[in-house]
């Protein structure tokens, strides 16, 4: 990925945006050189390797999870807030649109998670973290007795040990103070959560 130093985050700060947004694109190359793209929801685990892995599952009618054994790495992709830059927010002068945002790109090879046992910790993993822990919250305990063990047939769990992760924040760090200050009014200002959460984003960044 692209990334000016102006935009350069630590991967502290990736893992942070990976743990917020976990709503990913995986992407993988076959042997025929063509790139396989899945939307899944990925959870970032802290194993005490340098960076860390991520697990998930896709359904087992996904033909993804067959380029596992043989291709090199694959690229996940998350995404932060994002939003819209008027130049018409800026001090006068010629400027021009733009569009800031936070993301992150982490590599690993995937490895197919086999056993019963360890592909529902998988799912009990994910679900604690996006169903959260109050009284009405789902769990797989809710299921028929061996429901859960015939439903992840169709499903093929994984994880991937990251080799690196590469995080960009380009929250208008080459403008003038005063600029980026007039962004993040307009930002809160909006209707859009989407604009509201990118104008936090800024705050963090500012000097």
């Amino acid at each position: 990925m692209y990334i000016p130093k102006l935009f350069e985050v630590s991967e502290a700060v990736g893992r942070e945006i990976m743990q917020a947004h976990g709503w990913a694109l995986l992407v993988t190359t076959g042997a025929d050189g063509v790139p396989v793209a899945s939307h899944l929801a990925l959870l970032w685990q802290d194993d005490g390797s340098a960076h860390g892995h991520l697990i998930g599952h896709m359904a087992r009618a996904n033909v993804h999870w067959k380029l596992f054994e043989h291709a090199p790495e694959s690229m996940v992709m998350f995404w932060g807030p994002h939003s819209y830059v008027s130049p018409t927010w800026y001090t006068p002068g010629p400027k021009v649109p733009t569009w800031n945002y936070v993301t992150v790109h982490a590599y690993g090879r995937p490895e197919i998670i086999d056993g019963t046992k360890d592909v529902l910790g998988v799912l009990a993993k994910l679900t604690e973290t996006y169903e959260g822990s109050g009284p009405d919250a789902w769990t797989l305990d809710r299921l028929p007795p061996g429901n859960a063990e015939m439903q992840i047939r169709g499903i093929v769990a994984f994880r991937i040990p990251l080799t690196r992760i590469e995080a960009k924040a380009k929250l208008s760090q080459n403008r003038e103070l005063e600029d980026r200050h007039r962004v993040i009014a307009k930002l809160e200002a909006s209707d859009s959560q989407e604009a509201q959460a990118t104008a936090l984003w800024m705050k963090k960044v500012l000097p």
